[in-house]
């Protein structure tokens, strides 16, 4: 028995992974695409099955949590470890929509992981996660924070005190209404926006904290430094760009980078008419927040601004509005973040981009629109295009 295993085993070139909490389930094909094996494995049992797969067996999983803790262990046994997003998995199970289950998910994740046109997810590493957590985080208590403010406005418009929008605002008026006998506010209710306030005085310090081990984690960063100093980034989406992209390097040009992160118009194109939408918010969400939260900041500012950017930003406005010219902002930063990275350069805001143009049309020698008779019965000759 054990022989008909280690010859199943040495069989296998792909294995799909379907995680979960308690039970993984696996499906391992050969190099014709025959089903091997295709059964539920316990969790603490994962890595000793694992352990069996001939070196350098390509493992896929989807992208989700836990996905880079395991990829990062496969590794190290020496197998082909890769994430793919589950939105790319989909398309590849074979029972639809309507036929979803741990069996048919590994599948069409083992189908998937075989395509030559497969984008992959690199695998994070541990500090890259601690980073992310921290900025998850940071999101949740600010959530949280909001949440809180709109709590103490509610109690507050229950018994007629309206403020103003701003938290500065709110802030500055508690300690005066809390004290004000004059006011139909019981005891109990004092009580109440006295609790609140003090959470919100929690959650300030616990965002304070997060920010400092951000700006922390920019300063010890060289690639966090450069990504700072781009107009509409600054440290916070520094520190998240850097955490969550990892290799810039993987990316064929900042245009590519732009679609990876959703910030590029949707096609509905056909019949060689393009026809283009909104942008189609893909990929992760919180760094395309940052972008545009930023690209906003840089759009506003930009009067206050003379380079070239801030410039085409003012006409950008004046054509086609404030909203537009937000999410071009966000396109162009993506790209200037991406060429940054690449090219290890410092920001400089007045660089002006040119188009490269073809080499071989700037070598060749200009064409007369009407040939003479001599040049008609000459042969033509090859024109010299340095490679």
């Amino acid at each position: 028995m054990a022989e008909i295993t280690r010859v199943l085993f040495a069989l296998i070139v792909r294995v799909g992974v379907d995680l979960a909490k308690n039970v993984i389930q696996v499906h391992a094909v050969d190099r014709t695409g025959r089903r091997v094996v295709s059964r539920a494995i316990k969790r603490e049992q994962f890595l000793a099955w694992c352990a069996q797969l001939p070196a350098g067996c390509l493992v896929a999983m989807e992208a989700c949590s836990g996905a880079h803790h395991w990829a990062r262990h496969l590794r190290v046994m020496g197998l082909d470890a890769r994430l793919i997003a589950a939105s790319f998995v989909s398309p590849y199970r074979m029972e639809g929509k309507s036929g979803k289950n741990d069996m048919t998910d590994a599948a069409a994740i083992c189908e998937a992981a075989s395509r030559p046109t497969m984008r992959f997810v690199p695998i994070k590493t541990c500090e890259q996660q601690a980073v992310m957590s921290l900025h998850r985080v940071r999101e949740g208590l600010k959530e949280e924070r909001t949440a809180c403010i709109n709590r103490i406005r509610g109690v507050l418009a229950e018994h007629g005190l309206v403020f103003d929008k701003s938290p500065k605002v709110l802030r500055a008026e508690l300690a005066d209404v809390i004290e004000d006998a004059s006011n139909e506010m019981t005891g109990l209710a004092r009580l109440v926006v006295q609790c609140t306030l003090e959470h919100w005085r929690e959650l300030d310090e616990h965002m304070k904290w997060c920010d400092q081990q951000i700006g922390a984690h920019v300063r010890g960063s060289d690639d966090a430094k450069r990504a700072a100093k781009i107009t509409g980034i600054g440290e916070i989406g520094a520190s998240a760009f850097i955490a969550g992209v990892g290799d810039f390097k993987q990316f064929k040009g900042g245009h590519q980078f732009g679609a990876w992160l959703g910030i590029v118009p949707s096609q509905n194109s056909s019949g060689g008419k393009a026809s283009l939408g909104r942008i189609t918010k893909r990929g992760d969400d919180y760094l395309r927040t940052l972008l545009i939260q930023g690209a906003k900041s840089a759009v506003m500012s930009a009067g206050k601004r003379d380079d070239p950017t801030s410039r085409w930003l003012q006409q950008l406005v004046a054509r086609v509005g404030w909203q537009k010219a937000c999410v071009a902002m966000a396109n162009k930063n993506a790209r200037i973040l991406w060429a940054v990275m690449t090219r290890e350069q410092g920001f400089d805001p007045q660089h002006v981009s040119q188009k490269p143009q073809a080499k071989c049309k700037q070598h060749a020698p200009p064409v007369p629109l009407v040939p003479s008779p001599a040049q008609a019965a000459a042969p033509p000759q090859p024109v010299a295009c340095p490679a």
